[in-house]
């Protein structure tokens, strides 16, 4: 590759490292949109697979109690990769943009209502069923975009779970989806040895982006991480309109 295309990638992936280190997510959404620049959504999502099952692991094994948290999720885990699986295929076709515009748009919406205050609850006895439900939608919707947030995030952000617990089942999910994901990439030949070895080289900026936003994220109250999360939710799925308008 050119000299200024690797400064390209390894500045996209400083970028996303540092949003996902302070808000918990944004790596994916962040890098598949910039690197649609230069690349098809299925290259930079292939691109993706080794930075992201590195932070996500990281993310995960820093949370305060995995059991707990796999207890809790497992059945919207499950669902997440049924949804991926069902929808195999959706990414390699996407040429307009379209999916990623109301995936933007939904973003947006969710933040507006975030940044008001409005506090979205999920009872205990609805997480049985509707898990699975959240997880099939997030896992189509990751297989169509390559973006894993929703509606897995305002899910998530309703079970009423803490700073460092939220952060951590973001973490899962978004870990699954990749799992899943990468799996349907292999079989469409977008993601062989060759570029696994370019996924991987991308990861110390990934990670280095991410240990400096975690450090900002420990050192902040759970109310301006609230105020983080939204905001970066709103920046995020901004982006994702305007890049898909353009």
């Amino acid at each position: 590759m050119e000299p200024h295309i690797i400064l390209f990638i390894v500045a996209t992936f400083l970028l996303a490292g540092f949003v996902k280190g302070v808000i918990g997510l944004g790596l994916p959404t962040i890098a598949v949109g910039v690197l649609g620049v230069i690349m098809a959504p299925a290259q930079a999502a292939a691109l993706l697979a080794i930075p992201n099952i590195a932070t996500n692991s990281w993310q995960i094994a820093t949370g305060p109690g995995l059991g707990t948290v796999l207890i809790r999720l497992w059945p919207m885990m499950a669902g997440i990769v049924l949804g991926v699986w069902a929808g195999s295929g959706l990414l390699e076709q996407q040429k307009n943009g379209s999916a990623t515009l109301w995936l933007g748009i939904a973003l947006v919406l969710y933040a507006l209502v975030g940044l008001k205050a409005a506090k979205l609850r999920v009872p205990a006895s609805a997480e049985l069923w509707l898990g699975p439900v959240i997880g099939l939608a997030t896992g189509i919707a990751t297989a169509a975009t390559g973006v894993f947030v929703l509606p897995a995030v305002p899910y998530l952000q309703a079970l009423g779970l803490d700073k460092d617990e939220l952060v951590q089942a973001l973490g899962l999910s978004f870990l699954v989806s990749t799992l899943a994901l990468s799996v349907g990439l292999i079989g469409a030949g977008a993601l062989d040895w060759t570029v696994a070895w370019h996924s991987t080289l991308a990861l110390a900026p990934a990670l280095a982006g991410m240990t400096l936003g975690t450090t900002i994220r420990n050192r902040i109250s759970a109310k301006a991480f609230r105020l983080c999360f939204f905001a970066g939710l709103l920046a995020l799925g901004g982006y994702l309109v305007l890049r898909a308008a353009a």
